[in-house]
């Protein structure tokens, strides 16, 4: 007897933890922000909130809304090299006196400059300036009457010019091109974004609804607990009147501790599924919570049963998935590259003008500089370059090809995902129909299985093989429910059906994104172009040339 007492009491114990791991601090919550926030600081969350919380703070899903922000400033930036581009350019220049006064220019009557005069008149030698500064110091000589007498004139120590010039590109063959290959990058950002968005919404309702399983499952291997310690504690009193052997106390031990480890399994999976869903709605860790967990949840698996087409279901998720829109973007951004590379053999015209203000080289007054304006045209033809550009063309057409196939790699990927999900909603629905059936039935197989043990026309080892098949019916239906609203979650990621949250980021659709340009529904190319009849016939040889396979 004392040793039933030590093994109910350990059970008892795990029991207890299993309680406070599944309760936490849930009593007295009140509402706060997105979730619900309990008397122990520990937020509840039901779906709908949860989902809100990750859209606000999952950090894969706001570096992806950030790239949107970086494509349009790439727009900007490329766009400018179309634009006026104004450019003020100054310059100033100071020299030391003493260099100055060497760099005097003198003017003398009928002499050269920079020629030693003859006469005795002669007062100096002439040590030339600068050319632009002598040139002005010689036509000054020149112009003065032939009986001037000697003339000192002295430079300015300090000399600046200011411009201000403004540039405009008249044509070239592939700024356009790359202006129009920013607009399908920013398209690409922004449906990678709405993929990113579904991968989250998909992964928020599996983790969310692991945490439900997971908390049933507990109370599956709690009951089974409970149940085992009842047939340990009835086998013990038999086995003291005397009517079973000590076998049938031993077996009922051994059953209980074999089913111990299932519920701390349980406890612990469940622990784990709520630390992995704190992790995707971005919640840090808080050292006061100690071992308590994270959040709590607040909700049940539901079973809601759906009628599916499959041709209509692969041909949505054809048309709705941004991640089929994403990949036509890349092949129009690069069918854009190719077109800039290729204009470079096209000339290149710029015009530009603008004003200048060249102070005087005598004087550094600022009424006395020079100003005027200026106008130029510049053109450039590549003639002959070896190759080069040949060589980029060539690369961007071989890019665009890949990106053609990746395409349509990608379409047949979106095929693949929706059958794949159907398939498992088939499964699942069937399971949950089979086991619905199968609970009752063990339920009634244990009811049954007890009584005769009670009546004394049945043995132990029925009761304990009737719970085991209950715990494995009740198991399976409840991870079959996970397997189906997991499944559905899947499907309609795969289908691109979560419009209903997309429409809290709709400001950031640029408007091009709403257009026919990506329209991915079957019929048309990668290029958004339609299909010719005889496309899906064609089959391409190892040499290269098409094959046409037809049907007799």
């Amino acid at each position: 007897m004392r040793k039933y007492f030590v093994i109910s009491g350990f059970a008892a114990s795990m029991l207890a933890a299993s309680w406070v791991a599944r309760a936490g601090t849930g009593e007295g919550s009140t509402s706060t922000g997105g979730g619900t926030s309990s008397s122990g600081k520990v937020p509840t969350f039901t779906l709908d909130q949860a989902i809100l919380q990750a859209l606000q703070r999952n950090p894969t899903l706001l570096n992806a809304e950030q790239e949107i922000k970086r494509t349009k400033g790439v727009i900007i930036q490329v766009r400018a090299q179309a634009l006026p581009q104004i450019n003020v350019n100054a310059n100033f220049d100071w020299t030391d006196p003493n260099l100055v006064n060497a760099r005097t220019v003198s003017t003398t009557a009928g002499i050269p400059v920079g020629t030693t005069p003859t006469g005795t008149g002669a007062s100096g030698s002439l040590v030339e300036s600068p050319q632009s500064q002598v040139g002005d110091a010689r036509a000054f000589a020149a112009a003065a009457p032939s009986a001037t007498p000697v003339r000192n004139t002295e430079l300015s120590d300090i000399s600046y010019s200011i411009s201000v010039i403004g540039t405009q590109l008249i044509f070239n063959g592939t700024t356009f091109n790359q202006i129009r290959g920013t607009f399908f990058q920013r398209d690409s950002a922004y449906f990678s974004f709405r993929n990113i968005l579904d991968q989250l919404l998909a992964t928020v309702k599996t983790q969310f609804y692991q945490v439900v399983v997971n908390r049933e499952l507990i109370k599956v291997q709690e009951q089974s607990v409970h149940l085992l310690e009842s047939q340990l504690k009835d086998q013990q009193n038999r086995f003291e009147a005397g009517t079973v052997p000590r076998f049938n106390v031993l077996q009922a031990e051994v059953a209980l501790y074999n089913q111990i480890p299932q519920l701390i399994t349980a406890q612990n999976n469940y622990r784990i599924s709520k630390i992995t869903l704190a992790k995707t709605l971005g919640l840090d860790f808080q050292p006061g919570r100690g071992e308590n967990p994270p959040l709590d949840v607040v909700g049940e698996m539901p079973y809601n049963p759906r009628t599916i087409a499959l041709a209509s279901a692969i041909e949505m998720g054809k048309q709705r998935r941004p991640f089929l829109k994403q990949a036509r973007a890349n092949v129009l951004n690069q069918l854009q590259q190719v077109r800039a590379t290729a204009g470079q053999y096209l000339p290149t015209f710029t015009a530009s003008g603008g004003g200048e203000w060249v102070s005087s080289p005598t004087n550094s007054s600022w009424h006395d500089i020079s100003k005027g304006w200026v106008a130029g045209v510049q053109g450039s033809m590549p003639i002959w370059d070896s190759g080069s550009i040949a060589g980029q063309v060539i690369q961007q057409r071989a890019i665009l090809s890949e990106t053609k196939i990746t395409y349509d790699d990608d379409v047949r990927q979106v095929e693949l995902e929706v059958q794949t999900a159907y398939s498992n909603l088939q499964q699942n629905r069937e399971l949950i129909v089979s086991q619905e059936k199968n609970v009752e039935q063990a339920e009634e197989a244990l009811r049954l299985a007890k009584a005769r043990l009670d009546a004394g026309a049945g043995v132990q080892l029925d009761v304990l093989n009737a719970q085991v098949q209950l715990l494995l019916a009740q198991s399976t239906r409840l991870q079959a429910l996970f397997g189906y609203n997991s499944s559905l979650a899947e499907f309609d990621r795969a289908t691109g059906a979560q419009s209903s949250y997309q429409e809290m980021f709709a400001d950031l659709a640029p408007r091009a994104t709403k257009t026919k340009t990506y329209y991915t529904g079957s019929g048309v190319d990668a290029e958004g172009k339609r299909k010719k009849a005889d496309d899906d016939s064609t089959v391409r040889t190892s040499s290269g040339r098409s094959r046409t396979s037809h049907s007799k």
